[in-house]
């Protein structure tokens, strides 16, 4: 079954679809990359993921697997060589847990906080700085979450390093400060210079034009108070 074709259906900024990418990249997966507009759907996109109708969408021979979490694993599982999940059931669920969490309760708000402005912004921030401490507490001490090699968690929370920079910078604000947060700083740093993550990276200046764009169009939606209201406390 590993050998039957692989591709991937993605979308050039999206930290979701990079998750995917960099475990294929790990495992040594050849795969053929479909590029989706996502504000304009293909038939494609919609017949293989009529559910979420998102992407990324891996396609394993006649296989059709979606959500950026249950991708990875599902290579992982696959192609069982260079791990990325700990062997340990329990070191296991935890990376499955410290993954949910950096979800939950800091790419939302990091989120938020790239297309807030004022008091909403602050709020934001401050709970999204509130669940970076819990996570410096997880990485004091390593290199890598999976400690010497890259792991699951790496691979889940590597939006950390790249795409929250940029925010930062689009938002004009600051959630990961290097003082506070050295641990987590060093292991960001240290997963930017493994060449399968630093080589595997959309532009930046485009990543920072397109967020520009994004974040303005997200914040006069109608729909942004309702996220406001779902995930922010306050």
């Amino acid at each position: 079954m590993a050998e039957q074709k692989v591709k991937l259906l993605g979308f050039w900024v999206s930290p979701f679809v990079y998750r995917v990418i960099w475990a294929l990249k790990l495992k040594g997966i050849d795969y053929e990359y479909i590029e989706e507009d996502i504000f304009n759907k293909s038939p494609l996109l919609l017949q293989l993921n009529p559910i979420h109708k998102k992407v990324p969408v891996l396609i394993h021979g006649d296989r059709v697997i979606c959500e950026s979490y249950v991708i990875v694993q599902y290579i992982d599982e696959t192609w069982p060589h260079c791990p990325l999940l700990p062997q340990h059931p329990y070191e296991r669920a935890m990376a499955r847990f410290w993954a949910d969490f950096a979800e939950t309760k800091l790419l939302i708000t990091a989120s938020i906080a790239l297309c807030a402005r004022g008091e909403v912004q602050e709020r934001a921030v401050k709970q999204a700085m509130e669940a970076v401490e819990k996570i410096e507490g997880v990485v004091k001490g390593k290199k890598l979450f999976g400690g010497e090699s890259i792991g699951y968690l790496d691979i889940c929370l590597g939006w950390m390093s790249y795409w929250l920079p940029v925010w930062e910078e689009v938002g004009g604000m600051q959630i990961i400060d290097p003082i506070k947060f050295p641990a987590t700083s060093s292991w960001m740093n240290t997963l930017l210079h493994h060449p399968v993550i630093g080589d595997n990276l959309p532009a930046r200046d485009a990543m920072i034009e397109y967020f520009q764009k994004r974040s303005k169009d997200i914040s006069e939606s109608d729909w942004f108070e309702g996220i406001i209201r779902l995930h922010l406390q306050p």
